[in-house]
């Protein structure tokens, strides 16, 4: 494993995530904060109203042929809760960054800022394939900031976020477009490591692709475990 590039997932993977601490305070305060007033929906009625939302756009988008579809969540949320129109879009951003920090706490999981920090030095190429939406870019960003990293590590060209595309991972596309662009830089999907938490959405996929994987497991054998025996197979084999 000597890969001149290497592309992650986010969640599960660059980011643990974990339980929420206080929700039902910080929910309350969220709408009272922003609209002034209690929240219309308790976060189990939200939950609901949302899935049944996202659903709804998923059976459009697969109508028209795209089979992992991805929504716009702003639009979803507004679609629930129309109050929040009469926000600027500065405070609707805010909002939805802090809407989705009342259900879950994130940092960078354990061992993968050593394994970026590495593979950057090397000259490895850094990239992103995650579904995602728009306050994702501000999550990863704050979590990095807490390791002294910060989004630049990571190439431009190669990072593939699924709201801004429509469609979300296992679409073969994802994979189809990063391999393009790797190829426009001179690699080869064989001098890439994909690393992700999930076989469906990420390893299986990226092997289709003629990528190298690593998946996160706690089991751990030639090709996946934690980022510290990531790290400990790469250096041997530097």
């Amino acid at each position: 494993m000597n890969p001149r590039a290497a592309i992650f997932d986010v969640y599960s993977t660059l980011l643990e995530v974990r339980p929420p601490t206080e929700a039902a305070t910080r929910w309350k305060r969220l709408f009272e904060e922003a609209l002034g007033k209690l929240p219309p929906l308790s976060r189990t009625e939200f939950s609901l109203a949302t899935s049944r939302e996202v659903a709804r756009r998923h059976a459009e988008a697969r109508a028209r042929g795209i089979r992992w579809p991805e929504v716009l969540w702003p639009e979803v949320v507004l679609a629930v809760i129309p109050d929040l129109a009469r926000l600027s879009q500065r405070k609707r951003e805010d909002f939805f960054f802090q809407l989705m920090a009342v259900g879950r706490t994130l940092r960078l999981a354990e061992g993968a800022a050593e394994c970026l920090r590495w593979l950057h030095r090397e000259g490895v190429v850094l990239g992103i394939a995650s579904n995602s939406q728009a306050y994702t870019l501000k999550e990863l960003a704050a979590a990095l900031e807490d390791e002294a990293l910060n989004l630049s590590i990571f190439d431009s060209t190669i990072r593939f976020w699924s709201f801004e595309n429509g469609f979300s991972k296992p679409d073969p596309h994802v994979f189809h477009i990063l391999m393009t662009r790797l190829k426009l830089q001179g690699i080869q999907p064989g001098e890439t490591l994909f690393v992700g938490d999930r076989l469906d959405n990420d390893i299986e996929p990226a092997r289709v692709h003629g990528f190298q994987t690593w998946h996160l497991s706690a089991r751990a054998n030639a090709h996946s475990g934690s980022w510290r025996e990531l790290l400990m197979r790469l250096k041997k084999r530097a």
